[in-house]
């Protein structure tokens, strides 16, 4: 499909990767697509209910000590590497590369997430707003076989029963993954009242024209996306509220 068969186009707000907040401590290096921690900017507060995107690159033997959370739904997205994840309900396990962990803070929850590979780790970190404050906090993690999103979205997290297969998670959204060749395409429809932001975590790709870059974001307005692959591109969305 390309753009000129969109019934209804919408529009792409492309967020440089350069132009993301930054903050690198050493173990950790940090980016920010919407303001977090010690980055600010009144113009990216979030993208409907979703709150936080971070972009993190986190050092051999390093990682997250406990610390809590609540009324937020936590997705890790890990790109290289891997992560292990320990959390007061008694949850341990580790997430690799290209799968999925889950967490609703719910009422309240402490967790560890370290990096005991002997290599760095990148990931993705997406916060959602809860569809309801409270509740019992919980985790969950799977693999995702990347053949399974070879040129097409699989639905990885979802707040909604019909996704039988992804992940859960307590909001009405969901969080997609592609893996596209170059030239291939996939298109995406953002309903009325809906916000979807997209970044490719490999590769170059043109979304109704507009290009991007690898970890660029793209925030989408309620309308149709045409996104084709300029060249070989692993894509991550969320669409929300």
């Amino acid at each position: 499909m390309t753009t000129e068969t969109l019934t209804k186009p919408g529009t792409v707000d492309l967020r440089r990767f350069k132009t993301l907040g930054a903050a690198n401590h050493g173990w950790l290096d940090a980016h920010h697509h919407f303001s977090f921690a010690n980055y600010y900017d009144p113009n990216r507060m979030g993208w409907g209910s979703i709150r936080v995107w971070n972009d993190d690159k986190i050092a051999a033997q390093t990682g997250f000590p406990p610390h809590g959370h609540q009324g937020m739904e936590i997705i890790t997205y890990v790109r290289t590497g891997a992560i292990t994840h320990k959390d007061s309900m008694g949850n341990t396990g580790r997430t690799g590369a290209g799968d999925v962990q889950v967490m609703s803070a719910g009422s309240g929850v402490q967790h560890s997430e370290y990096n005991l590979e002997g290599e760095a780790t990148t990931l993705f970190q997406i916060w959602v707003l809860p569809r309801s404050a409270g509740g019992q906090p919980r985790w969950g993690a799977k693999p995702f076989p990347k053949d399974a999103r070879d040129g097409a979205w699989a639905v990885l997290a979802s707040g909604f029963p019909e996704d039988k297969d992804a992940l859960f998670i307590n909001a009405d959204a969901r969080v997609l993954g592609a893996a596209l060749a170059t030239a291939a395409t996939l298109t995406h429809e953002v309903g009325a009242g809906r916000h979807a932001y997209l970044v490719p975590a490999t590769g170059r790709i043109s979304v109704n024209g507009v290009e991007a870059e690898a970890r660029d974001g793209l925030a989408l307005s309620a309308g149709s996306y045409a996104i084709q692959a300029l060249e070989e591109a692993e894509l991550v969305l969320v669409d929300a509220p």
